[in-house]
């Protein structure tokens, strides 16, 4: 480590940074796939239809299913269509507790809410397996994954801290950019990408890290109000201001107007608002409606509506408040999670998490570029420490993005009746990432970055007429029937492959104009001697 303040904050901000960046490159990736799980999970099913039902007919549907499903249930939950987050019908059911104590079964469904009949698709992990892959990975216990991504994230927090402190001239860095200059392209390109969100960056490393505070101080928790579940419980009570729900009274009684609650719950927050209608105990004289807002704001607590389940009578008109401790708590959560964002907001979250992903490229990439020409002029050649991160930065950099196109192409031509349809659409990915990651084994790491790259032009390029050649969801009948999620899912594919046939493109005329260099000052005496 070199001596001086800033430079002891550069050593770290380099090592710091390169330990883990394969992991967050992974994680960066994943997560930003997350703020459009949503549009995956459609697009990977494309079998279903369309939801355009009125809230009342989707109540009523709702109602008679739960009724054929679930008589005798504590808890009956209806998500109904007509938002980004639930673009069809759900029901959800809790049967009372077994005799031993144990939770009694529980299921879930789609509805069509036009006809009542279920919905099922494709088996497929859809986007929301690509988004839980960001904090529990893959293949690994979740209780492991959440420590590893933790203690990255903290080296993330740390290079993103020691970066600001080691840049004296963090706004000029963000104008600076000079092209074709090697080495020094890169670094501007790093310090452009990494200026360019920061906000972001920090709230979303930092939020992350929040996320699973309770997994990583547990003995903070523990110290204060001492081991136990018991007094696990009297902590989430006080600090989720949670009250005890109400009883059974055991005396049955036919559930109110449910689509009348629902009309007082869009006369006072307008159409389209209401988040899920949560019903206690239906069927007992003691049932409540708990009808939710769309959550609106980071702070994810919405205000609700409770209902007499029996009368309909409105009891009680909560807004969305909490204590102090959890309100902030659940704010940074809410930013992480940008649940509250519309669709320009959710298009700011994803580009800035490109941007952090190519922060953390770059990093890796400027890493290796640095210590090139040292490593070339050894008598062996270069280390093994360096070959091996230059293989993890092409076979990560570049192979995860075409792993995860090929998970889309598995999710194409599997066939649908395959057994475990959805864990081998992983395994594909998976597969395919291993395949990149070996690649510097066959082939020169300089000619596998442009090679790869042009898999990746390819793999991506070429999705679309997949997608045209396996479903009727093709680009030309999705404009025709205004299909955005499908239009825009095309139009990202080849935007994507246009993106890597240009950095292939530059990769291979910068190697060329290189060797051309190279030869020229072999055959020139005068350069020699200079």
């Amino acid at each position: 480590m070199k001596s001086g303040f800033r430079q002891s904050m550069s050593w770290l901000h380099t090592w710091g940074g390169l330990t883990v960046g394969w992991v967050l490159y992974f994680v960066f990736i994943t997560g930003t796939l997350g703020y459009f799980d949503t549009e995956i999970d459609r697009w990977m099913k494309p079998e279903l239809p369309n939801s355009k039902a009125s809230l009342e007919q989707s109540i009523a549907v709702a109602k008679q299913r739960l009724e054929e499903k679930a008589q005798g249930a504590e808890r009956w939950l209806i998500s109904p269509p007509g938002n980004r987050e639930t673009p069809y019908l759900r029901v959800f059911w809790q049967m009372p507790k077994n005799a031993d104590g144990t939770p009694g079964p529980r299921g879930n469904e789609l509805l069509d809410a036009n006809t009542g009949e279920l919905l099922s698709g494709r088996a497929t992990g859809g986007g929301q397996i690509l988004y839980r892959m960001h904090y529990s990975l893959h293949y690994i216990p979740a209780n492991i994954s959440y420590w590893i991504v933790g203690i990255c994230s903290m080296f993330m927090l740390v290079a993103i801290i020691t970066g600001i402190v080691i840049h004296k001239k963090i706004f000029k860095d963000f104008f600076t950019f000079r092209s074709e200059k090697g080495q020094r392209s890169w670094l501007d390109m790093h310090n452009l990408l990494s200026v360019s969100a920061l906000p972001f960056h920090f709230m979303i490393t930092y939020s992350g890290l929040i996320f699973f505070m309770f997994t990583y101080v547990q003995l903070i928790v523990s110290g204060t109000y001492g081991f136990g579940e018991e007094n696990k419980e009297t902590f989430r009570k006080e600090f989720f201001s949670e009250s005890n729900s109400h009883s059974t009274s055991g005396t049955d009684a036919p559930l109110a107007n449910l689509a009348a609650m629902a009309a007082i719950a869009e006369a006072q927050w307008g159409p389209q608002q209401i988040r899920f209608l949560d019903i206690d105990h239906p069927g007992d004289a003691n049932a409540r409606v708990t009808i939710a807002h769309q959550i609106d704001s980071p702070l994810r607590s919405s205000p609700e509506l409770v209902f007499n389940g029996v009368s309909g009578e409105l009891l009680t008109d909560d807004v969305a408040t909490s204590s102090a401790p959890h309100a902030v708590y659940e704010t940074f959560i809410g930013l992480h999670e940008g649940l509250f964002a519309n669709t320009s907001l959710r298009w700011l979250y994803f580009f800035s998490g490109l941007l952090g992903s190519a922060m953390i490229a770059t990093g890796m990439i400027l890493w290796s570029l640095k210590r090139r020409p040292a490593q070339l002029k050894k008598p062996g050649g270069p280390d093994f420490g360096y070959r091996l991160v230059e293989s993890l930065n092409l076979g990560t950099v570049v192979g995860l993005p075409i792993a995860i196109a090929a998970y889309f192409w598995a999710n194409r031509l599997l066939p649908l009746e395959m057994e475990n349809r959805a864990q081998w659409e992983i395994h594909v990915m998976f597969i395919s990432w291993l395949a990149c990651l070996l690649c510097p084994l066959l082939r020169p790491v300089q000619k596998g970055w442009h090679e790869l790259l042009w898999v990746a032009t390819a793999i991506f390029g070429l999705l679309p007429i997949v997608n045209a050649l396996t479903t009727d969801r093709h680009l030309i009948n999705s404009i025709k029937e205004n299909d955005w999620i499908f239009i825009g899912a095309d139009s990202i594919f080849i935007a994507t492959g246009l993106l890597c046939a240009f950095a292939a493109y530059q990769l291979q005329r910068s190697d060329k104009q290189t060797v051309a260099t190279t030869s020229a000052t072999k055959n020139n005496p005068i350069s020699e001697a200079y």
